[in-house]
């Protein structure tokens, strides 16, 4: 499609608080072992399927998993403020059975609509969704006809594709479950008309 974008949408490398399943949003968690090999297995995919550009949350977790990208191709990561993961408040840190054993009918709620429920002291779900989609606009805006590989965050992005797709904010826990470290996930944006989702949670050692 002449001046669309495709924008390539990866979640950063494992965690050790991801690897134990605990929220990790504003706070700066280092990569685990396995966290840095998925890195560089999509740099690897990089290097065969090039892009014009990368973009990152300004989280380090986000930056050190773009790396083997772009040096593999030789570009320099844009650090995008607006590509930040959720800030999930009194969550940071803990799992949702250890929220769920103290706070039981929060835990709860938030089960039941997300949005409507977030965690105590928490980003609201629909400013993230929106400042991540006016992030995603304003570089497919700055790339037309290009490709670039975008690295951010698992419920940053899965807010992101429902605003984008037209799908209910609440649903995005159930319609896309979880956003796997370091797969590609490729939206067409269109200079006009609505955005496409074209792949989802594609490995980069498939091939």
């Amino acid at each position: 499609m002449s001046g669309s974008t495709a924008l390539l949408l990866a979640r950063h490398g494992q965690t050790v608080w991801h690897a134990e399943n605990r929220y990790a949003g504003v706070s700066d968690v280092a990569l685990t072992d396995e966290g840095r090999a998925q890195s560089r297995r999509l740099g690897e995919w990089a290097a065969r399927h090039p892009v014009d550009a990368v973009y990152t949350s300004t989280l380090t977790r986000a930056v050190e998993t773009a790396e083997p990208a772009c040096a593999a191709l030789g570009l320099t990561p844009h650090r995008e403020p607006g590509l930040r993961e959720c800030d999930f408040g009194v969550v940071e840190g803990r799992t949702l059975a250890e929220f769920a054993a103290g706070s039981p009918r929060e835990a709860a709620a938030f089960a039941a609509d997300p949005v409507a429920h977030p965690f105590p002291g928490a980003e609201d779900p629909r400013a993230a969704a929106a400042r991540g989609a006016a992030a995603l606009r304003r570089i497919a805006a700055g790339h037309p006809g290009g490709r670039v590989l975008v690295v951010a965050h698992n419920t940053l992005l899965r807010l992101v594709l429902c605003e984008l797709l037209s799908i209910p904010r609440a649903e995005y826990r159930r319609v896309f479950p979880r956003l796997r470290n370091a797969a590609v996930s490729e939206v067409r944006m269109a200079a006009t008309g609505r955005p496409a989702l074209l792949s989802l949670n594609v490995p980069v050692d498939a091939e």
